[in-house]
């Protein structure tokens, strides 16, 4: 067996068992955090942004989430300090957990020709780390931002980026809508260039703040399949700060603010999603404090919630 192939069919065993595919026995039932949760729960490095990935991997462990979600420069610094991802991925596996995606591939998407094919080289590279430590996906996020961000373009940039990742790699590139943006900000967006990529892989990453801050709401999710998501990340907000002014530090932990958190998880449950529910926070408070702690307090809260949601 050739080796990408063989790639191939790790990611997709390892994947499905993980997240509880038609593999598993117990997809029905409670299959994470000792019978309480359908759902991994994810540690996003963002949420304790300051430790070294060495340390964030030790705390996601300590504080008992199922998997952990690097940022493509935890990886870069990781290698430039002479790691091995490789044996770091093995590493993370014998800590009981997984990783579900990496973000991401940023700078992916010119819309002239010739600059998308100058970024692939560096588009590559964050690929090939992002699959050495084992990532299912590999986040591909619409920038350049640009108000006038072409879809038909950006089709075509997501198709051959799918192709790239999943053929040479062994690794599934997911759509990343960010709220905030000029050009693609909104589920309905988002979802429309994933489906027009017209293939069977091609799936998004989701986030409660984006679908807020993007305007989008949260009807639209039973509009979908559950397996259309590859990651989702989760937070929420205070009604202090209008919507069309927030921003990454705004969000806080899930269930201290006004997002339908409760109605969502549901909805994710009715769809039949079963990839993580990661903890994507970047709180410069939070980062002040003990790591443990903060992961831990995150953890709790979103286990509260899925109780409260009956699920």
């Amino acid at each position: 067996m050739k080796r990408r192939k063989f790639i191939q069919l790790s990611l997709v065993t390892s994947a499905t068992v993980a997240m509880g595919s038609p593999l598993s026995s117990s997809v029905s039932n409670r299959h994470f955090q000792n019978g309480k949760s359908p759902w991994p729960i994810c540690l996003n490095a963002s949420t304790i942004r300051k430790e070294s990935l060495d340390e964030k991997i030790e705390v996601a462990s300590k504080a008992g989430y199922d998997a952990i979600e690097p940022w493509i420069g935890d990886l870069e610094k990781y290698e430039a300090n002479g790691g091995n991802l490789k044996e770091l991925g093995l590493k993370i596996k014998e800590k009981g957990m997984f990783v579900p995606n990496i973000i991401g591939l940023w700078n992916c998407m010119p819309m002239d020709e010739q600059e998308f094919k100058d970024t692939l080289p560096a588009t590559k590279e964050r690929m090939r780390r992002s699959a050495d430590i084992g990532s299912n996906h590999v986040a591909a996020i619409p920038v350049p931002d640009r108000a006038d961000f072409d879809v038909e373009t950006g089709i075509r940039r997501c198709k051959e980026l799918l192709r790239i990742g999943r053929e040479e790699y062994g690794i599934i590139v997911a759509f990343e809508f960010v709220g905030f943006f000029k050009g693609i900000h909104r589920f309905g967006e988002a979802a429309g260039i994933a489906i027009d990529i017209d293939d069977k892989d091609a799936c998004l990453i989701m986030d409660t703040f984006h679908l807020y801050r993007g305007g989008s709401g949260y009807n639209g999710i039973k509009h979908i399949n559950g397996n259309f998501i590859a990651d989702f990340h989760f937070n929420d907000v205070s009604d202090s700060t209008p919507r069309d002014q927030l921003g990454d530090k705004d969000r806080i932990y899930p269930g201290d603010g006004i997002l339908p958190l409760v109605q969502l998880l549901k909805d994710l449950k009715e769809i039949n999603y079963r990839g993580p529910l990661s903890l994507e926070l970047f709180n410069r408070e939070h980062w002040k404090q003990n790591p443990l702690d903060v992961t831990k307090t995150g953890l709790n809260k979103i286990m509260k919630l899925i109780e409260q949601a009956e699920v």
